[in-house]
């Protein structure tokens, strides 16, 4: 108990101490909680006019109701706590915090989307490394959304999502994913992280402005389906089962492409490429570097660095030097990095 006490003291110290100098801006006032190990905020002082609250690594189950007082809030974060959802459920009566612009629910015990239609305001919403198998209940998240976070869970079907038009990130990596669907009105997207899934096709649905997009760890054997996506300037497909580069002649934006980790023999449909930084290809089939020159004749000068590790070309003599001599301004080949 003495511990506990002491604890909660520095706690509401540390409150204090935050909110010092704040009374000619109220709106900046921050309160940061993070790793006090709290089982409640009964000895915790909560200003009323705090702008964020960040309640991350504690040992909360039950939201402390001065919490639902806080009109000024934008920003709160309970992420890595012991929240089920019963324990988040008053959120979605508390109006006095309607105008919250970012809610971090990430790492708890949730088991569905909590209900935050309340939230008319809501710009970031992170339910990430929980227990939720759907994203019923999205569609009542508010349309003015930018980016959502729901990686790490039991997810089997992208849906509810076509009132988010104003997203811009979508995280959906690490769940149960067999299908790309239902983005079609997703048209401000730029993000798309669907790492570690089941997915064995791509399918944009039609959208062209996304400027970053993971399918890593996926069951992809082909590379068609990202010729539209001209706005592409990450591309990450490591660890599939892809035997052939395709369908990437249009991405003329491109500056990072990791293929690795693939069933690649040869390197193809990249000579157009002029703004490409990054090449990630180790750890796939390639058994030589004759054509390199050619293959990659766009972004020649371009290009800094290149992974071609465990691949039967890196163990040609030479290896090193020929890449030096056709790519002149490389500064990092596989783990060697040089200026």
């Amino acid at each position: 108990m003495e511990a506990k006490r002491d604890c909660a003291s520095e706690a509401n110290n540390h409150g204090d101490a935050q909110s010092e100098g704040t009374e000619s801006d109220p709106l900046t006032a921050y309160l940061d909680l993070t790793s006090f190990q709290l089982h409640d905020l009964q000895a915790v002082e909560i200003p009323p006019n705090l702008f964020e609250l960040d309640l991350t690594a504690n040992r909360l189950s039950v939201l402390d109701p001065r919490i639902g007082l806080l009109s000024h809030l934008k920003k709160l974060s309970l992420r890595q706590n012991l929240f089920d959802d019963a324990g988040i459920e008053p959120l979605s009566s508390w109006s006095a915090i309607s105008d919250l612009q970012e809610l971090i629910l990430r790492d708890n015990r949730l088991t569905k989307v909590p209900d935050v239609s309340i939230l008319k305001n809501l710009l970031v919403f992170d339910v990430s490394f929980n227990e939720i198998p759907s994203l019923n209940g999205i569609s009542k998240v508010s349309n003015t959304l930018r980016e959502l976070y729901v990686s790490k869970n039991e997810v089997t079907k992208m849906e509810e999502l076509d009132h988010l038009q104003e997203l811009q990130i979508l995280e959906l990596g690490s769940n149960r994913l067999r299908f790309m669907e239902n983005l079609q009105n997703l048209t401000n997207l730029q993000e798309l992280w669907l790492g570690r899934n089941r997915i064995r096709a791509v399918n944009l649905c039609g959208l062209r402005c996304i400027k970053k997009l993971s399918l890593q760890s996926n069951r992809l054997t082909s590379m068609i389906g990202f010729q539209d996506c001209v706005a592409l300037e990450e591309l990450y497909l490591s660890h599939n089962g892809i035997m052939k580069m395709e369908g990437l002649s249009t991405l003329v934006n491109l500056c990072i492409l990791d293929v690795s980790s693939n069933k690649l023999t040869t390197v193809s449909d990249i000579e157009k490429l002029t703004r490409l930084e990054d090449l990630w290809l180790n750890d796939n089939q390639i058994a030589s570097l004759e054509g390199f020159d050619l293959a990659l004749a766009g972004s020649r000068e371009k290009l800094t660095t290149i992974y071609l590790e465990r691949n039967p070309c890196a163990k040609t003599p030479g290896y090193s030097v020929t890449l030096k001599q056709i790519f002149p301004n490389l500064q990092q080949i596989d783990s060697e990095v040089f200026s």
